[in-house]
């Protein structure tokens, strides 16, 4: 399968402002897991789609709360070019992600993006 286009996460593609992620809980639907929880919102026009990170203190010291946020914005990275436009969601890890490894946290990010309809 050949992909085209930048593997990069610019900050561009990632929501920054709290206004934004009050929109997605405001007007958009949830999905939940053991690990995260996915807030998913249709975004005005069509663009590409937008990611924000929650990682609150129950998970624990800033380098596990880091930790997990590296990782989840690293699998949305890799798996960018699956998404659907049109989108933006927020992820937000439960207490047991700071324990989970990677690839448990990518296969619940995959379980619920599938589930959520945001995957082509």
């Amino acid at each position: 399968m050949q992909i085209t286009g930048s593997f990069s996460f610019p900050k561009a593609r990632r929501l920054t402002d709290a206004s934004e992620y009050e929109r997605v809980r405001r007007d958009g639907f949830t999905r939940h897991g053991k690990l995260l929880t996915l807030c998913v919102a249709p975004a005005e026009n069509s663009r590409p789609s937008r990611a924000g990170f929650i990682t609150s203190r129950r998970l624990g010291k800033a380098v596990a709360r880091n930790r997990v946020r590296r990782r989840l914005r690293e699998i949305v990275r890799r798996h960018q070019h699956e998404l659907r436009t049109g989108f933006w969601f927020v992820l937000i890890a439960r207490t047991e992600a700071a324990t989970a490894n990677y690839r448990a946290l990518e296969h619940e990010w995959l379980r619920l993006a599938r589930r959520a309809s945001i995957l082509i």
